[in-house]
């Protein structure tokens, strides 16, 4: 199989209101608006995309329909330090703050409006344990 693309698709209770936070707060532009799906796409780099879906849709199996749970994205930035700074002047919950970890990032955590944990990361120098984890060849 080769993809082509691949990003999540978002299920929510509220479509409008999950595009407005991540348009707001990540920098996404809607490419296809409807009442049920919007399609949006990072402003700065084309190749991030992310779905938002009515998540009791009738496109979506009857089995699968709800809200997203039990998700963590990660958007990886250049500068976490000013992404941290905004969220948190925006009052979006911290629930994890910035810090550096030994296994290689600098980041924090916080959370869209209906759950979904977003992880915002800059890969950093992992310490000598987690470095020794790595497979040989694929060491940062």
């Amino acid at each position: 199989m080769k993809t082509t693309s691949y990003y999540p698709v978002l299920m929510t209770g509220d479509v409008a209101g999950t595009t407005a936070f991540y348009i707001e707060h990540f920098g996404f532009r809607p490419l296809f608006e409807s009442d049920w799906y919007v399609h949006l796409r990072s402003a700065e780099d084309r190749r991030v995309n992310l779905g938002i879906v009515q998540g009791d849709h009738e496109t979506i199996p009857e089995k699968g329909r709800g809200r997203t749970s039990g998700l963590l994205i990660n958007f990886e930035v250049r500068d976490p330090d000013a992404v941290y700074e905004r969220v948190t002047a925006a009052g979006l919950p911290i629930l994890r703050s910035l810090c550096d970890e030994p296994f290689g990032q600098r980041h924090f955590i916080t959370r869209d409006p209906n759950g979904v944990l977003i992880d915002v990361i800059k890969p950093i120098p992992p310490s000598p344990e987690f470095l020794a984890q790595y497979v040989e060849g694929r060491r940062p």
